[in-house]
């Protein structure tokens, strides 16, 4: 009894942080029979997936703050409780837009869930038992992100669509059953106002820019809202910072971003995430529309080898690999996700999707070895007064990865089919080449910043601009 007490905790987070991630991607099997049931095109339901990603992303420093502020097991509750009604509101969509906004509503959840996860972690444990929880937290996101097609398709091929969002319902319940009876409150004592005007000012500038690639992906790159979009997208980045630099107390206190390790991870965990998961939609899609597979063998064979991967390093390895310096830790896992995407990078008109597995077996391991230690390393690197400052940092540019590669891998991919005329399996093949080398390069540039930006303690440097 007296361990399972100890672990609640972590069982509570790792629920929530499995739900909200595997939210992320899993409509994306289910995309076409969304399609046919709500009378709505394929390209109208592609909302349905970044609806949810520009809210998860757009509001996790907002969460975070508010959280630190009014307390962390509060704020996750609220945000468990919120997903969980909107998760019910996806299951009984009458269309797509009303399915849109239930989305959105749940992104607005998962942010409140997600905003708090590492804070409550670093807060809850110590020593040795830290280096546990993390591990174990790290394998579940590697694993989540990746798992979704793998839920969606089983799902969507043996029951229906619906039960995509149903089965959120008992976990949600589960979550907030250890939650209430694990969790210790914790507050930040020096957040003594909340920051409006700079969480209106990201929110902005995070939606204006995800929205303006989105669009462009369909409408063009001088399509009159794209270059709208855009043009907001930097006016709010600009007031963003400005606010911050004039408020008592910031949302985001950008004195940390002085340390070179700070900047270096916080770079890193966006390039991470969009390297090893914003390809995956389009390998579904080729996996599904060019090669017939169904929902449940298009999941298996684009996401479990990865997933499987991550998970096996993360639970296994997590432990040992929080004892060895972060600099080596990310550095050598985004080498091997870089690896993993090039790997994949080699199909033409008559590839298998067994040509996949090697490449994304080596990218969960690179995933599970990145993860964990990206975490832990953020989180040492600040106070723990901020950590609720720096896991919202940490997780909105990890989320905004996600948003931002899916947006442009869905340009080059698109652009590659269209080059190719009426061949649609050399298309995609091309499609997806051109998104996974690029993939590749995103993750090699961030492995080469990790490796000569962070120090052995990458701690050190920030601490000594971080306020007190």
């Amino acid at each position: 009894m007296a361990v399972m007490r100890k672990w609640s905790p972590l069982i509570a987070v790792c629920l929530g942080t499995f739900l909200l991630l595997v939210d992320v991607t899993i409509v994306v099997v289910a995309l076409p029979a969304l399609a046919d049931d709500l009378d709505s095109s394929f390209a109208d339901l592609q909302w349905v997936l970044d609806g949810y990603a520009l809210a998860l992303a757009a509001l996790l420093l907002g969460a975070g703050s508010l959280a630190d502020r009014y307390g962390r097991r509060r704020a996750y509750l609220v945000g468990v409780a919120l997903f969980g009604a909107a998760s019910l509101a996806c299951a009984l969509a009458p269309n797509a837009p009303f399915l849109i906004g239930a989305r959105v509503v749940q992104g607005v959840g998962g942010a409140a869930m997600f905003a708090t996860t590492a804070a409550i972690l670093n807060v809850t444990y110590s020593g040795r038992d830290r280096g546990v929880a993390f591990g174990v937290w790290g394998a579940v996101n590697g694993a989540a992100a990746a798992a979704g097609p793998i839920v969606g398709g089983l799902l969507t091929e043996h029951f229906d669509w619906r039960w995509i969002f149903l089965v959120n319902l008992p976990v949600c319940a589960a979550a907030a059953w250890y939650a209430v009876r694990g969790l210790t409150e914790s507050k930040a004592p020096h957040q003594k106002s909340f920051d409006l005007p700079g969480t209106l000012t990201f929110t902005l500038a995070a939606g204006a820019v995800v929205y303006g690639l989105i669009r462009a992906t369909g409408d063009g790159w001088t399509d009159r809202w794209t270059l709208t979009s855009f043009a907001v997208g930097v006016a709010a980045s600009v007031a963003f910072v400005v606010v911050e630099r004039l408020s008592a107390h910031p949302m985001l206190d950008l004195d940390l971003f002085r340390g070179a390790s700070f900047r270096a991870l916080i770079l890193a965990a966006l390039l991470a995430q969009a390297a090893a998961f914003a390809y995956l939609p389009y390998t579904t899609v080729w996996l599904q529309q060019v090669l017939g597979h169904g929902p449940v063998d298009a999941g298996l064979l684009g996401a479990l080898p990865m997933s499987g991967a991550a998970l096996v390093v993360g639970a296994l390895a997590g432990g040992p690999l929080q004892r060895i310096a972060p600099r080596i830790t990310v550095g050598v896992g985004l080498v091997l996700i870089g690896a993993g995407a090039a790997a994949q990078a080699n199909l033409d008109a008559h590839s298998g999707g067994a040509a996949l597995i090697p490449g994304l077996i080596l990218t969960g391991v690179g995933v599970g070895a990145v993860l964990p230690n990206l975490a832990s390393a953020v989180l040492a690197a600040v106070p723990r007064e901020r950590s609720g400052m720096a896991s919202g940092a940490l997780n909105t540019f990890r989320q905004l990865g996600f948003a931002l590669g899916v947006a442009v891998f869905g340009a080059l991919f698109q652009h590659q089919v269209d080059e190719h005329g009426g061949d649609v399996r050399a298309g995609f093949a091309a499609g997806l080449n051109a998104a996974l080398w690029l993939a590749a390069a995103l993750a090699l540039v961030a492995a080469a910043l990790v490796l000569v930006s962070v120090r052995r303690n990458a701690g050190s440097d920030l601490r000594q601009t971080a306020p007190h």
